[in-house]
């Protein structure tokens, strides 16, 4: 979720760039404590999408990358595009399918918009395994399914697929409805955890087959804190619009070690066990946001959050608000590297997979083609592809430029083998 903040880096380190990765324009300075701001460059983006009537009110958001096994060439990168529904891209950035949202079902009633998506691989359906893109429809409240055979996306939601989180169409409408989202499995079971919009709650799904269609039952539920406890004894909560409290976006699963990395957007990021199909133990904070106990105050005006930077108790992190994309770069079983969108300043972090030790820090700046700037959405993958020989990596971004006076969004697909180089990655 993009929002206006005034916010303050504290401290500026140079930025360094990697051996043949040269950056048109300075990068975001690092905050004080952290490491040397690396910066990096895209090789391809996908096609400007516009949030306005002319272009559909598409917003690119969130992405996923299918790898395909039989012809690594044919694998896609599978974005959603809110209002906008789904994309479909090939490796150079691409179209090559859309759908449209569900209509609304009724003239007072929400029409779908598509937030976030993931991938399950395997999925027994109608006597043999298939892979989905699955898609939170935060319009409609459900979980949304797309078969995918050899690069090309089907839809398989069954009709009768509930909502998420809402009991009737009345409470739909007012849209604290599936947001985030992250898919894994464990067993026999294929599970999503969703996030709720607007309220720090989590749901965990187990996906059903039923006939050549799919659907998903609630299985467990956990909600996060809104408040928290500062050490100097007094209670911070974040600065948010009235009535809202602060939301989860950015997930992804650690299947190998049974773990929820849960991006809560103005606090932090969660770690949470999903073992046995069920949240488990107490939600621990990775990292904390920089604003995290700062006081702030909301104008409603300006839609922005002024803070008393003079007043901070020095408890926060390193990651400016909003928390958000997350992913797991692989190098092995239990190895490799969490990579963090820090929003607020357009860059990333990276730590260790195993022991969250901080690793990294770097911005994807102008090259080839323009930078990431307001990152919701990240995916990464480590299987070589054609034209990405370390992996690949996709990222949104919130500003496309050139841009006019359109809001445009796109994503830009990276070489991830620049993880493996200056500390970045995991071991």
């Amino acid at each position: 979720m993009r929002r206006i903040l005034t916010c303050l880096a504290a401290g500026a380190l140079a930025a360094t760039a990697l051996p043949g990765m040269a950056a048109a324009k300075p990068a975001p300075a690092s905050p004080a404590g952290a490491p040397a701001l690396r910066t990096v460059t895209a090789k391809f983006e996908t096609p400007a999408l516009y949030d306005d009537e002319a272009g559909g009110d598409a917003d690119a958001d969130d992405p996923a990358i299918w790898v395909n096994e039989r012809d690594r060439s044919r694998s896609r990168v599978i974005v959603t595009a809110k209002n906008g529904g789904l994309r479909v891209y090939d490796l150079r950035g691409r179209q090559t399918q859309s759908f449209a949202t569900p209509e609304a079902p009724g003239p007072d009633d929400e029409p779908g918009r598509f937030n976030n998506v993931d991938l399950v691989t395997g999925f027994p359906l109608r006597g043999r395994l298939v892979d989905l893109a699955v898609v939170t429809d935060r319009g409609r409240d459900k979980l949304r399914f797309y078969r995918i055979d050899d690069g090309v996306l089907t839809d398989v939601t069954a009709a009768d697929a509930p909502f998420a989180f809402n009991a009737t169409q009345q409470e739909v409408n007012e849209q604290a409805t599936a947001y985030g989202l992250a898919t894994f499995r464990q067993g026999r079971d294929f599970l999503a955890v969703a996030s709720r919009r607007h309220i720090p709650e989590l749901g965990m799904f187990r996906l059903v087959a039923k006939g050549a269609k799919v659907s998903y039952q609630r299985v467990d539920k956990l909600v996060l804190p809104d408040t928290f406890r500062l050490k100097s004894g007094g209670s911070w909560t974040p600065c948010l619009e009235p009535g809202e409290l602060p939301q989860v976006e950015g997930m992804t699963v650690d299947p190998e070690l049974g773990v929820l990395y849960a991006a809560q957007e103005d606090v932090a990021l969660w770690r949470v066990s999903v073992t046995g199909g069920r949240f488990g133990y107490t939600p621990r904070m990775v990292e904390r946001t920089r604003e995290y106990g700062v006081p702030a105050v909301y104008d409603p005006e300006t839609e922005e959050c002024t803070f008393d930077w003079a007043a901070d108790p020095g408890e926060g992190g390193r990651i400016a608000a909003d928390v958000e994309g997350v992913t797991i770069f692989k190098t092995g079983r239990q190895s490799g590297t969490l990579l963090v969108s820090s929003q607020g300043d357009d860059t990333f972090y990276t730590y260790d997979r195993r022991t969250l030790r901080p690793l990294g820090h770097f911005a994807v700046v102008d090259g080839r083609v323009d930078g990431s700037q307001e990152c919701d959405g990240a995916a990464v993958v480590n299987t070589p592809l054609p034209g990405f020989p370390g992996g690949l990596l996709v990222v949104h971004d919130g500003h496309e430029t050139p841009d006019g006076d359109r809001t445009a969004t796109n994503v830009k697909f990276l070489d991830a083998g620049f993880l493996n180089q200056h500390g970045l990655n995991g071991r």
